[in-house]
């Protein structure tokens, strides 16, 4: 038996191949788990419904985190033929391209209005509307973030604010269903080349001085993520809640 057997998992991030929320759903279905995926616009549902195909995804729904409608209707729709939801995986962030090169001073209002909505502010907005799916029997949250929500990358800019915010919805969500069972957690993952990495100025230089540095001398790759994952999403890990787990091969105990 796998560890997610029988449990339902809906994740939201596949954007391709090369996803960190792609190698997640594969994890979770070789450990028994019924999935659920989501796609933001037709341009990625191109890529994400051949994927789900692929491993017997038969729900796969549109939904826009930046609006509230879109992820009711989602919900709903998954509402109605599963009794409950075990997992929910949020694997999102977005910012302008603009945002992500140069000085952090020239953040514009607007773009940091909508790196916090998107890569921050839609793990509240999901977490609700699963809640009365999950509150039932219980269940676990994960999200997805970087060391840069602590320490300064050059051009992460306004998504390393972001990714502070979602860490900090992160700890508050965790004590706000903690008492229905509910787990929430996120993973902190090295630099992995993903279609989101690749909109980070001198992501190629970051890669290298980390893979240099971390401990293990080594970058990551999307399915050590993923092992992380089976670990939160399975009972394995039933009384841990509100953390950052670190996946980064050591570089974060660095200091010079």
């Amino acid at each position: 038996m796998g560890l997610l057997e029988g449990k339902k998992a809906v994740i939201f991030g596949v954007a391709n191949e090369k996803s960190i929320a792609w190698a997640i759903a594969q994890a979770f279905k070789e450990e028994g788990a019924e999935l659920a995926l989501t796609y933001a616009n037709d341009a990625i549902a191109k890529r994400v419904f051949p994927l789900a195909e692929s491993i017997g995804v038969s729900q796969v729904l549109p939904c826009d985190v930046t609006s509230d409608e879109d992820i009711q209707k989602v919900f709903f729709e998954i509402g109605k033929k599963w009794d409950g939801i075990d997992i929910l995986v949020h694997s999102l962030a977005f910012a302008n391209r603009d945002e992500l090169k140069g000085s952090f001073l020239n953040t514009s209002r607007a773009g940091f209005a909508l790196a916090m909505d998107i890569s921050a502010y839609s793990l509240i907005a999901l977490a609700r509307e699963a809640y009365p799916l999950m509150k039932v029997k219980g269940g676990s949250v994960l999200a997805m973030t970087y060391y840069a929500a602590e320490k300064v990358f050059p051009n992460y800019n306004v998504m390393g604010v972001a990714k502070s915010a979602l860490e900090a919805n992160v700890r508050y969500l965790a004590e706000a269903v903690g008492v229905d069972g509910i787990r929430v957690n996120a993973i902190s993952a090295g630099p992995v080349k993903t279609l989101a990495a690749s909109g980070v100025g001198g992501f190629h230089q970051i890669a290298a001085h980390i893979e240099a540095r971390a401990p293990m001398r080594s970058n990551i790759e999307q399915r050590d993520v993923a092992n992380a994952a089976l670990f939160l999403a399975s009972d394995l890990s039933r009384r841990v809640t509100g953390g950052v787990h670190f996946v980064d091969s050591g570089y974060n105990i660095m200091g010079m």
